[in-house]
């Protein structure tokens, strides 16, 4: 498949420049990107496309599809955990959680990370590779077609650094923003990132209201380093001008991620010092009682802890939550399912 076109990777308008390029009418376009979206696995289920450009595009291109290697669903139902076979044999994970109003999936952009944050079962194995565009997208329609059920929320949260993975990331956007694709909108999708400044300018420079959020984990830049590499690289001042700069171009919210690790960061000094950084920010906290991942060493505080931590944000103004945990019975942190398949 080394000179073959993924078409999964076009946008509608994509794919119809695409039947322009290999001498065929644009329309044809339309009908190979809506057979797609309803599900067709091989070109011979295109029923209304001749024999003769089902062979032509068997020869330059290929669908994209990957398999369901294992499924795991919570007790309650709610939530379901997915190890994808890709074609090359690699096997990502990712997760649909069933909420009352909305269905969200998180799903990975790289098989494995190099981001190296302590806290992360994902980056133990170091980066194997990028996933492609319809790589990110497919895991998406296979958890549809398998629940039958419309994903409504996106989030960039599963394996892998979005911003690491930039061209392609950008690339998977668009394609599954695509008005007769699957049509997310813009505002129902989150991008998680470490904090990579260069990406995050480049990324409000596209001006389309995506959520951001940052995973900041300490607002001390030497704490931060010693359980983040990828802060020797950029401080905290600098990722929030980049945030404050995305705040500015897309006038939405940002986010900023706090896993709270037992006697690293959990503290009322570290509290009042997040409360202010973020001063004046249109921005949210949300925290996270560590996933005990069992590699590392980390803790997560007590109950008490992690509501005083809260606590202490929103008496000074800072918006803050704390995230529940959806599906801790099937395999606690990203990237653990993955590891204990392998």
């Amino acid at each position: 498949m080394e000179n073959k076109k993924a078409l999964k990777n076009f946008t509608e308008a994509e794919m119809k420049e695409f039947m322009k390029e290999i001498g065929e009418k644009a329309f044809r376009g339309t009908q190979v990107y809506s057979w797609i979206y309803k599900g067709a696995k091989t070109f011979d289920d295109m029923k209304n496309i001749p024999k003769s450009l089902r062979e032509k595009l068997e020869e330059v291109s290929y669908i994209g599809n990957i398999d369901i290697e294992l499924k795991l669903e919570s007790k309650d139902g709610k939530t379901k955990k997915y190890l994808f076979l890709l074609n090359d044999g690699n096997i990502i994970e990712t997760v649909m959680m069933d909420y009352d109003s909305r269905v969200t999936v998180c799903v990975s952009n790289q098989v494995g990370c190099r981001m190296g944050c302590r806290f992360c079962a994902s980056t133990m194995d170091g980066l194997v590779r990028n996933l492609e565009p319809w790589e990110i997208l497919d895991q998406i329609m296979k958890i549809q077609e398998d629940t039958g059920k419309r994903v409504s929320n996106l989030v960039l949260m599963g394996s892998g650094e979005p911003l690491d993975n930039y061209d392609n990331t950008k690339q998977f956007l668009k394609i599954v923003n695509d008005e007769n694709g699957l049509n997310i909108g813009y505002r129902h999708i989150t991008l998680s990132t470490c904090g990579i400044v260069p990406k995050i300018y480049e990324l409000a420079d596209l001006e389309i209201p995506i959520n951001l959020a940052i995973s900041l984990h300490s607002p001390y830049d030497e704490k931060r380093k010693e359980i983040m590499p990828v802060a020797n690289k950029y401080s905290i001042k600098e990722i929030l001008d980049a945030c404050r700069y995305y705040i500015k171009k897309t006038n939405r919210r940002v986010t900023f991620e706090y896993s709270l690790i037992k006697g690293v960061n959990d503290g009322k000094k570290e509290a009042e010092a997040l409360a202010s950084l973020l001063k004046g920010m249109l921005c949210h906290v949300n925290l996270i009682p560590i996933n005990e991942v069992d590699e590392r060493d980390f803790k997560k505080p007590d109950k008490a802890f992690i509501y005083k931590f809260r606590d202490y944000l929103e008496e000074r103004n800072i918006p803050a939550t704390v995230r529940i945990s959806m599906g801790s019975d099937i395999s606690g942190a990203c990237g653990q399912l993955r590891r204990k398949h392998k």
